[in-house]
C-alpha cells in the first residue's frame, strides 16, 4: 500500500508541475497558442458530448474559461494544478489564468481533466477574474486512458456560473471538499 501512494505522489507530482508550467521554456506566444489549442480541443469534446446545451449557452453568455488541471487524491489529501484561459464575449479579450487546488477527503487516484465555466453575466466573468477562489465539495468516480474507459461529463451551476468537467485520462475514486485558487498569468497577458 504504501509503494502505491508513493507512486501515485510522483505521478501526481509530475502532472501538477507540467500542468502549472504550461511548457516550460516556450515563448509567452508559444505559450498562448499551446492554451488555445487545448481550449478549441476540450470545447470540441463538449460539444460532441452535450450539442444542444453548450454551444448556445457559450454564444448567449457573457463570457466562459477552460482549464486544463491534473489532480491527485492520496488519502485523506488531494492536490492539483493547471492552466487556462477566460474568453469575455462581449469585448473578445482572452485572460491567460493558472489554478491551484488542495482539498481534504476520502479518496485515492489521478486524474487528467478539463473544466468548462460558462459565465451568465458579466459581474460572475469579472468577479472570477479578480478574485479566482472556488470553494466546494467534488464527488466522483473515473478510470479512462485516451478511448477506453469512462467518465461522466459532470454539471454544477451555482452563482451565474455552470461548470462542465471532462475527464481525460485517470483512475479515481475520491469524496473531497477542496478550494481552488485562479489566478492571472502575467507573463502571457
Amino acid at each position: 500500500m504504501k509503494k502505491l501512494i508513493v507512486v501515485l505522489s510522483l505521478v501526481a507530482l509530475t502532472l501538477v508541475l507540467s500542468g502549472c508550467a504550461t511548457t516550460g521554456s516556450a515563448s509567452p506566444t508559444e505559450k498562448r497558442n499551446l492554451v488555445q489549442n487545448m481550449r478549441a480541443d476540450t470545447l470540441s469534446k463538449l460539444y460532441k458530448e452535450k450539442p444542444d446545451v453548450v454551444k448556445e449557452q457559450i454564444k448567449n453568455a457573457a463570457g466562459y474559461a477552460v482549464f486544463d488541471n491534473a489532480n491527485v487524491n492520496v488519502i485523506l489529501a488531494s492536490f492539483g494544478g493547471g492552466y487556462g484561459v477566460v474568453k469575455n464575449n462581449l469585448t473578445g479579450k482572452s485572460t491567460y489564468m493558472n489554478m491551484g487546488e488542495a482539498g481534504l477527503g476520502l479518496g485515492l487516484g489521478v486524474k487528467d481533466f478539463n473544466v468548462v465555466m460558462v459565465f451568465h453575466n458579466q459581474t460572475a466573468l469579472n468577479r472570477f477574474i479578480e478574485h479566482g477562489w472556488a470553494f466546494g465539495g467534488n464527488a466522483d468516480a473515473a478510470a479512462k486512458y485516451q478511448d477506453k474507459g469512462g467518465a461522466l461529463v459532470a454539471e454544477a451551476i451555482a452563482d451565474q456560473v455552470t461548470v462542465y468537467s471532462l475527464t481525460e485520462n485517470g483512475l479515481a475514486l475520491q469524496a473531497v471538499l477542496k478550494g481552488t485558487k485562479f489566478w492571472v498569468d502575467s507573463e502571457l497577458n
